[in-house]
């Protein structure tokens, strides 16, 4: 098909031209019948005997009539010139994965260990999930969200690779946190075809009876994988040495393999041992797609996008044109209606408020002109920031008088080296807030960056009195070889000046000078602001251990 040719989407409407075409007949062979008696009246007469509906007219009315007619069943058979992105169906079966992140994982009795071959398993699992929303949960004497329920499958990825038991805050084995925490993922009325995998080689009393108070009745749809075998592996540190078990001898890892059929068997889930293939994720149901999803695939909508609004312009000309007598008249002042320049602004303006135009320009790293866009003030600050524009960020900000605000006015003042002004708007941010944790440890860098500064200074201030006094002191030693003048006149006479010229000195040196401490200052303020840790697993143990302490905090309360 050529590709000026439009695709119809519902081609059924073009059966509507055949009555458009029969009105257009219809009213023709009215025309022609009432046209007769001008041909066999005089001209002379015509006028006083034939009224206005019995003249002839001109066929153009008929013609542009029927030229709206074909218009409006044009944009009714919805044609297409552009295909847009294809419409994928996602499967309605969420799967939450609880994952036993502790030592045992790191025995040797699978090829390369235990880790490695539960983290390709998950990713072979999720590469077959792709259109379905899968989350995963590990725990160890506390559970934590790895990733919430998603279809991101680069992100589960990157933090799949990034698992070590050593990122867990607390020690232990508690695989009833972590159901309960998947649980909370799949929301108190999660879907029927909602699902678990528990991921684990061992479960004690403890365990087996949490699991039962909180699936019974709830969820049925059970999984568990059992990584290892019953001959089980020592267990080697990420370090590389063994670890030890109670006795004091080597510990060994062995999969408790009956414990978990009697759990699955309990609750009316299914277990398999994890294997090289795909037999266990198969056996266990997990690359099964719902019935629903299976039935609906195919007959969703087409991904053409239906462009008969384009006709919707000319129609409309045609029939505000035709609506009242003398309607030629309006075209010549169409024609003069030529439009100016189309700008691409004035485009977008049309469609989009200037907000969301800027907010697309900052997603694209246009932060510059995002900040020329936003008529938010918040938002114009968080461009300006992106852009390197920290003062005129640190003014957009200042117009904000909530804690966030004034805590994005002091990060913007200390990445403009203003550090006492920073310091202030921390501290501003604090009494409004004074649970605001980012808050709390920047102003803490500060003192700390400030009181650094100020010994800086303390101590250039002490060099150069020393250098002053030692100046002083040779002075007053050569004076009686060179000049017969009294050593106390000399002495009172060089040390006026010899103290402005050592104080001008030291106002001026490039090593005890105010400004490159400063931007050293500014230096290290920017370091410590845009830090972040490139190891990810390092950044899940910050994360997991804050979010334990936030609970035993809650606790306590």
């Amino acid at each position: 098909m050529s590709d000026w040719l439009p695709l119809l989407l519902r081609p059924w409407w073009l059966l509507a031209l055949v009555p458009v075409a029969l009105v257009i007949g219809s009213l023709r062979r009215r025309r022609h019948r009432h046209g007769r008696w001008q041909a066999l009246l005089p001209p002379a007469l015509q006028p006083w005997l034939l009224s206005d509906s019995d003249r002839q007219r001109s066929p153009l009315g008929l013609v542009l009539l029927g030229l709206a007619g074909v218009l409006a069943c044009l944009a009714l058979a919805g044609p297409s010139w552009q295909q847009g992105e294809a419409q994928n169906f996602r499967r309605n079966d969420p799967l939450v994965v609880v994952l036993a992140l502790t030592p045992d994982l790191l025995a040797t009795d699978v090829t390369p260990n235990r880790l490695l071959a539960v983290q390709r398993k998950l990713q072979d699992l999720l590469k077959a999930r792709q259109d379905g929303e899968t989350a995963i949960v590990v725990y160890a004497g506390s559970a934590h969200t790895l990733v919430p329920l998603t279809d991101d499958l680069p992100t589960m990825d990157n933090l799949l690779k990034a698992l070590r038991p050593s990122i867990m805050p607390v020690p232990g084995q508690r695989a009833d946190l972590g159901i309960a925490q998947a649980l909370e993922l799949l929301g108190p009325a999660p879907s029927a075809s909602a699902r678990l995998l528990l991921i684990a080689s061992d479960l004690d009393d403890r365990e087996r009876l949490g699991l039962e108070r909180q699936l019974q009745g709830r969820l049925r749809q059970l999984a568990i994988l059992g990584p290892g075998t019953p001959q089980g592996a020592p267990v080697a540190a990420e370090t590389g040495n063994y670890l030890s078990d109670a006795a004091g001898g080597i510990r060994i890892a062995r999969l408790a393999e009956g414990r978990l059929q009697d759990v699955a068997r309990e609750l009316g889930g299914r277990y398999q041992r994890l294997q090289r293939d795909d037999s266990d994720l198969r056996r266990l149901g997990l690359l099964e797609r719902p019935d629903d999803v299976r039935a609906s695939e195919g007959q969703g909508p087409s991904d053409w996008r239906d462009q008969g609004y384009l006709l919707l312009l000319p129609l409309l000309v045609l029939v505000a044109c035709g609506a009242r007598r003398g309607w030629l008249l309006c075209l010549p002042f169409c024609l003069l209606l030529t439009p100016p320049p189309a700008q691409a602004g004035s485009w977008d303006d049309l469609w989009l408020r200037r907000d969301q135009q800027a907010l697309q320009l900052l997603a694209d790293d246009q932060a510059g002109a995002a900040a020329d866009l936003f008529t938010d003030e918040r938002w114009r600050g968080v461009a300006l920031y992106r852009a390197g524009d920290f003062s005129g960020a640190a003014a957009a900000f200042a117009r904000d008088p909530s804690a966030d605000g004034h805590y994005n006015r002091g990060n913007a003042l200390a990445m403009a080296g203003r550090l006492e002004e920073a310091l202030r708007a921390y501290r501003a941010a604090l009494v409004l807030r004074p649970d605001l944790t980012p808050a709390l440890r920047n102003r803490n860098r500060l003192e700390r960056l400030l009181a650094q500064r100020a010994a800086a200074q303390a101590e250039a201030a002490a060099r150069s009195r020393q250098a002053q006094s030692a100046s002083q002191s040779s002075a007053q030693a050569d004076e009686p070889a060179s000049s017969s003048t009294p050593p106390s006149t000399a002495a009172a006479a060089a040390s006026p000046q010899q103290q402005a010229q050592a104080g001008a000195d030291w106002l001026v040196s490039p090593s005890y000078a105010e400004d490159p401490l400063a931007e050293e200052q500014r230096q290290a303020a920017e370091q410590w602001l845009r830090e972040i840790p490139d190891n990810p697993a390092e950044l899940l143990r910050r994360k997991f251990w804050y979010q334990q302490q936030q609970r035993e905090e809650n606790a306590l309360q």
